[in-house]
């Protein structure tokens, strides 16, 4: 998928890790200056890599510092944000034992910072990593900013782009099919939450031309709507209720929709995508079901094969004989895929956190790999 260019507990599904293959070692182009900043190496060999966390109040943006903060190897530099300005991050929020306060983003007072992790909205983060790029920092950015390869696609649906200039050079960070190219990045756009699971969930298939079209009806807790969504998240609304929200013309889709057709080995991609996402009253969890139509049959034996093949050695995939369930992977960077060759198309189930594996967990596993480190770190 690279640019053209460029307690309480149910009983588990039986899900196992994916092959008994090892991960690849970070590329020798890892970071900026090889495997470690300035040419040194990073974590117990070196100095830690000092991180800034752009837009610290929102959910993804405070776990992605509560990451930082945990993590061997990273060195939280500061917190920034646009509101709550001089809050401690623990108070705003108690379940992270984060005590730096928040501050204003000062884009001149950058020199003893070396990496980024942005989580601003989209259209508010462009400029700014354009900023720190010049500036020699690499960033991990979460809005779409840089996820979309065509300028066209990403007008139409988020509207004008502030950094256009930085497309081409963008790596989409979907870890486990990029990880070559995300090691050797200075700027990865992370994927969105849905993008993420239902990627993952179906790459294989698309791989091998077996997606005539293909129907993703997708599940996510309240936690992807973001903090400051008013009503539409609000107890009352979601509480013993399930939702569809935007049906048709979702931001994921055109996502989903142009990395899948890059994974297609035929020209004409993908012939149909339907992406509906529900709202459901969990805090955080998503959950993709996919309904895929191919253009020949395709057994069981051959399905699991497939993906066998795609996952083995990835750490946080888990392939499974049952539906896997959201409370399996929850506050993990895990995904847990099922798929069954049912009687008139291939149904696959893919189940992540959305805060974790859907934003800040593989945020942390982009940078990690950015920096010459070993993918894991800060994540088990």
């Amino acid at each position: 998928m690279k640019r053209s260019n460029r307690s309480g507990r149910r009983s588990s599904p039986d899900c196992k890790r994916s092959g008994a293959g090892s991960v690849p070692e970070p590329s020798e182009n890892a970071g900026p200056g090889g495997p470690g900043l300035a040419g040194q190496p990073i974590g117990p060999d070196g100095p830690r890599a000092r991180v800034l966390v752009a837009g610290a109040t929102g959910y993804a943006g405070a776990l992605a510092a509560d990451l930082v903060w945990r993590h061997p190897d990273l060195e939280l530099a500061a917190l920034t944000a646009r509101s709550e300005i001089g809050t401690p991050l623990n108070r705003l929020y108690p379940r992270y034992a984060v005590p730096l306060e928040l501050r204003e983003l000062d884009l001149a007072d950058l020199d003893d910072v070396e990496a980024a992790i942005v989580a601003y909205p989209h259209g508010a983060s462009a400029p700014v990593v354009a900023e720190m790029r010049g500036r020699g920092l690499v960033v991990v950015d979460l809005s779409a900013d840089f996820r979309l390869e065509e300028l066209p696609t990403y007008e139409r649906f988020y509207g004008a782009h502030g950094a256009p200039d930085l497309l081409d050079g963008a790596v989409y960070g979907l870890t486990e099919l990029e990880r070559e190219a995300v090691a050797a990045a200075e700027l990865v756009a992370n994927p969105g939450c849905y993008p993420t699971a239902t990627i993952l969930a179906l790459a294989p298939l698309a791989s091998e031309g077996l997606i005539e079209d293909v129907v993703i009806d997708a599940k996510s807790g309240v936690s992807g709507a973001g903090r400051d969504k008013g009503e539409a998240t609000a107890f009352t609304t979601v509480t013993e209720n399930v939702t569809a929200y935007t049906p048709v013309g979702h931001r994921h889709r055109p996502e989903i929709a142009e990395k899948l057709d890059r994974l297609s080995p035929s020209d004409a991609g993908i012939e149909s995508i339907t992406f509906v996402p529900h709202l459901v009253p969990l805090d955080q969890g998503e959950s993709v079901s996919c309904y895929v139509r191919s253009g020949r049959d395709v057994g069981q034996d051959e399905l699991d094969r497939l993906y066998e093949q795609a996952y083995t050695g990835e750490p946080f995939i888990k392939l499974c004989d049952a539906p896997p369930g959201m409370r399996d992977v929850r506050d993990s960077n895990g995904c847990h895929i099922q798929v069954i060759a049912g009687d008139d198309r291939i149904v696959v189930f893919a189940v992540i956190d959305n805060l974790w594996k859907g934003a800040s967990g593989q945020a942390i596993q982009n940078l990690n790999l950015m920096l010459g480190l070993d993918e894991t770190a800060g994540l088990r």
